[in-house]
């Protein structure tokens, strides 16, 4: 009789344990300091590039999103990049009206931020160049290429959330009209808003 009435009691108590087990660690996913935050950045800002058509800089913008883990998380500093960049403006009177150089491309990057208010960072993208010319042959002044542009920079913290950034990017769009390699390349100036506070 003492035996079943101490087997229903440890029955109750193993039940009650188990059943709280999983609150307590749902409760536990993420630190308060943490929640109501978004791992994201984005920006805008006006870029200057080396097209690598002939001798010819050119002006344009671009605008980029950041996603970046939890600065204590395993992952602490790596993130992924995604860059928008359209190169259109200021063309010298050597190269074609229509001239214009755009690029979609995304990557990994790393960032250091053990520096709080200054954060250098290095980032290698791919993706997809647009190129408009004029060629030698009448239908075909547009083709677009696999890209893949190395580059880095630093992020400066202007106020709160706001931070400038200034950044170089290396382009290579490979096979270009045969086995000619195109290697636009440039920097870019403008600012970053962080969505969370609490990264330094």
């Amino acid at each position: 009789m003492k035996i079943m009435k101490l087997s229903g009691i440890f029955t109750m108590a193993l039940g009650a344990v188990l059943l709280n087990f999983p609150i307590k660690a749902i409760s536990q996913v993420a630190p308060a300091a943490y929640q109501g935050t978004y791992p994201f950045a984005i920006g805008a800002g006006a870029s200057n590039f080396d097209v690598d058509w002939g001798h010819n800089r050119m002006d344009g913008f671009t605008i980029w999103g950041q996603w970046r883990p939890r600065p204590n998380g395993v992952l602490a500093g790596l993130g992924i990049d995604a860059e928008a960049r359209d190169i259109a403006y200021g063309r010298s009177n050597h190269i074609a009206p229509n001239f214009k150089q755009a690029t979609f491309a995304g990557g990994p990057m790393f960032t250091i931020r053990k520096l709080h208010n200054f954060q250098p960072y290095g980032k290698f993208l791919f993706g997809l160049g647009s190129l408009d010319f004029h060629g030698k042959l009448p239908y075909y002044t547009h083709d677009t290429r696999t890209i893949y542009a190395p580059g880095g920079g630093i992020q400066i913290r202007a106020v709160h959330r706001l931070w400038v950034r200034a950044d170089y990017e290396y382009q290579m769009w490979p096979n270009l009209f045969g086995n000619k390699t195109l290697d636009p390349q440039g920097f870019t100036l403008g600012f970053n808003y962080d969505f969370r506070p609490q990264w330094r």
